[in-house]
């Protein structure tokens, strides 16, 4: 009965379709009214593009102070396993923050400090406001991060039912959550190497987050929430997993770009793996645009423990056909690129 009434609270009645409400952390947003903010490009002719033509990829190479920190009392350079554990506690706190009220907070420390010529505190607490600032246009104005409507245009159409869906570096699942919202009935397995992937970005993802879906008995849209939905959460390394061909849709997003070239046929050998004849590739890298070059640098601290690369999507489609994808469809979102692939 508890279990019950808990499962209750979660569905908000006020979350029907065209509901949108700005949160002290997050947006929800159940609009179905253009524009979705999908660029299309899919008609490129990828087979004729070449490097000369479209240039490499944007490095980011403003590294978190944690970072340095880190090496500087190891000794060492931080390796990829250890830097994705502290961009993943890092980059979540900023998920959780109230910013109104935070914002509220760093202002008064500033005149506080100010006040009593601590020069240095006012300093801390500007640059605070200032990430502040940047995440709430990114994250509560923009919707930027999660970006309901863009993901949900970038990935309709597929013809499945009730998919088996594989999620590479999931992370906090968001994107598998609206892909089972879309095609609903699916399984999906999550899989990171970090726990706390597991415990805390997806353990203690808002449970009364609303995913607009479809309704196959209807045929109209209908929302969905994380409890309706059949995931597993598998923490283990990629490399070591032991699935078959066996997936309809294999999902990463925000990982290929983590890849330098020398390796990025492992990234793209990933998605291959998994995939059952005929099904899959959803990809997505963060954009190689003037706001995503200010977004790490401002947020640096939060973000820039590895390897990161900032692409276009000409540069993203031109690696996926090189290692052997056949692009179904192309374009951006607000902060992303997408491909929609099949193995070639």
């Amino acid at each position: 009965m508890e279990t019950r009434k808990a499962q209750e609270n979660v569905k908000n009645p006020k979350h029907k379709v065209g509901y949108f409400e700005k949160l002290a952390t997050h947006v929800h947003d159940l609009r179905d009214t253009p524009p979705d903010v999908f660029e299309d490009v899919s008609v490129t002719d990828w087979s004729g593009l070449s490097w000369e033509q479209v240039n490499r990829p944007y490095k980011v190479d403003t590294w978190a102070e944690g970072k340095k920190k880190w090496e500087e009392e190891h000794g060492e350079r931080m390796g990829v396993k250890e830097g994705w554990k502290h961009f993943n506690k890092s980059f979540h706190q900023l998920f959780i923050k109230d910013v109104p009220e935070e914002k509220q907070q760093a202002r008064s420390t500033i005149w506080k400090n100010l006040m009593s010529m601590d020069i240095h505190g006012a300093g801390e607490a500007l640059e605070e406001l200032v990430q502040l600032l940047v995440w709430n246009k990114v994250h509560r104005v923009e919707d930027a991060i999660w970006d309901p409507r863009g993901k949900r245009a970038l990935f309709e159409g597929l013809d499945v039912e009730k998919p088996e869906v594989l999620f590479l570096g999931a992370a906090d699942g968001y994107e598998a959550m609206q892909l089972m919202a879309q095609y609903p009935g699916g399984h999906a397995v999550l899989v990171d190497y970090d726990e706390f992937c597991k415990t805390d970005r997806y353990g203690k993802f808002p449970a009364q987050y609303p995913f607009l879906g479809n309704n196959p008995a209807t045929g109209s849209h209908k929302v969905y929430y994380k409890e309706d939905m059949n995931i597993d959460f598998v923490v283990e390394d990629i490399r070591n997993l032991k699935y078959g061909k066996e997936f309809d849709i294999v999902v990463s997003i925000g990982l290929i770009e983590h890849f330098p070239d020398e390796y990025k046929h492992e990234a793209f050998e990933m998605h291959r793996r998994f995939l059952k004849p005929g099904g899959y590739a959803i990809l997505t890298t963060p954009r190689n645009q003037l706001r995503s070059k200010a977004f790490y640098t401002v947020m640096s601290d939060y973000m820039n423990y590895g390897y990161r690369e900032l692409m276009d999507i000409k540069q993203m489609g031109l690696y996926a056909w090189e290692h052997g994808f056949d692009i179904l469809r192309a374009g951006y979102i607000k902060a992303h690129n997408g491909l929609i692939c099949k193995v070639r």
